[in-house]
């Protein structure tokens, strides 16, 4: 089992950062990540915040060792991007998620875990965690291809999480979700955070930043404008906040006429309001207690068990893939391999192989009283043979 890393650690450190493309000549067309320097640490949530084009995903492709850089230095878990030892502790939710179309949410689920090498009784127990986690069991058998933009965001950060991973990264991850699908995420990103995840978010709903980050820094044309923590960057200097109960006017005309004394007036007097996002969770919920049915996502239940498993105690991560030689590494890979009784043609060559199959033959395919725990008889099954644990009871 993988341990977790200690707080105080470096989990992505950057040192002059730069990633620049060229055209044909060589010749310079846009430097989209200009000299940053990063360090984000173990168990915080840190922000990356920007307009569009300001260097965020470059620096996230290059954080999972898409993009290599033009200068600089980058590191995760004190090893390149690139390491294979270091992807296998990575989850990614992209701002798109490509998916299968005609999978299930569970098989959807099984194909990636199946990907990690993991055994088909884990592979179950996490794709039925999960689904229920992001809300998503009672559609776990309709094809991912009729789910609105919201439940493709469900189910693909029930795959960002399906490896267990230690750092986890975000791009977007409510565009598209209703408050209650936002809700959800926010408090799954805290829970994890509070169980020693790492989590890279990137978003244009600053709010949502707002409401979650340790720390952020802003972007603007690839460069750092600002850094710093949450509190120290939004603390307003100019004015102060008194709060009290309802006043009557009488009241605060001699509230004023004390402050003019004093060669300050009154800014503004307004009654606080209630704001959206809570008179929208007070009606679903209303609706919830009156027992109202509904055919899409529901509000999700606890963080997966997986999850929340506590870690052995013992030697970090970090220190163990710093003192791991390359033959150490190869073979831990080789050891996480799916067995040999396995298919050697490799997962994603089979799917490639095979042409996508009518939506109908999948569901003449599959018996009328499936439940999650057939997902062993599922289509990814059948597409790669898959027969490594025949001898297993299900």
């Amino acid at each position: 089992m993988v341990t977790t890393t200690q707080r105080g650690e470096t989990v992505v450190e950057t040192r002059g950062l730069t990633r620049a493309f060229r055209d044909f000549w060589m010749r310079t067309r846009a430097l989209a990540v200009d000299h940053i320097d990063l360090d984000i640490g173990t168990g915080e949530i840190f922000g990356l915040l920007g307009p569009n084009g300001s260097g965020k995903s470059t620096t996230i492709k290059m954080i999972l060792g898409l993009l290599k850089p033009t200068a600089g230095r980058l590191s995760v878990f004190g090893r390149p991007p690139t390491d294979v030892a270091v992807k296998r502790h990575i989850g990614f939710l992209p701002e798109d998620s490509y998916l299968y179309r005609y999978l299930t949410p569970l098989e959807t689920l099984d194909y990636y875990a199946r990907l990690f090498g993991l055994r088909r009784a884990e592979r179950r127990r996490r794709s039925e965690q999960l689904l229920d986690m992001v809300g998503l069991s009672g559609v776990a058998h309709r094809h991912v291809g009729e789910f609105s933009k919201g439940m493709m965001r469900r189910i693909g950060l029930a795959q960002a999480l399906v490896n267990d991973p230690e750092f986890l990264i975000l791009d977007e991850p409510t565009a598209g979700l209703d408050p209650i699908g936002t809700k959800l995420v926010k408090e799954l990103i805290l829970d994890l955070r509070g169980r020693g995840k790492t989590i890279l978010l990137s978003s244009h709903l600053l709010s949502d930043v707002q409401d979650v980050c340790d720390r952020m820094v802003m972007l603007y044309g690839g460069r750092i404008r600002a850094e710093g923590t949450v509190e120290s960057l939004l603390q307003d200097t100019e004015h102060t906040v008194i709060r009290t109960s309802r006043l009557e006017q009488k009241t605060i005309d001699r509230i004023e006429q004390v402050l003019r004394s004093d060669g300050v007036a009154i800014d503004q007097v307004e009654s606080p309001k209630q704001r959206l996002e809570d008179l929208f969770l007070d009606i679903v919920e209303q609706a919830r207690r009156e027992r109202l049915a509904t055919s899409g996502a529901t509000e999700g239940g606890h963080t997966a068990a997986f999850l929340r498993d506590e870690q052995e105690a013992g030697e970090s991560l970090v220190d163990r893939l710093q003192r791991a030689a390359p033959t150490e590494v190869a073979a831990r890979v080789v050891v996480d391999e799916p067995s040999s009784a396995e298919p050697s043609e490799d997962v994603l060559d089979s799917l490639l192989s095979e042409s996508s199959p009518p939506k109908t033959q999948v569901a003449a395919d599959r018996p009328a009283d499936t439940t999650p725990s057939d997902v062993d008889q599922s289509m990814i099954d059948r597409l790669t043979g898959d027969d490594d644990d025949a001898g297993e009871q299900t």
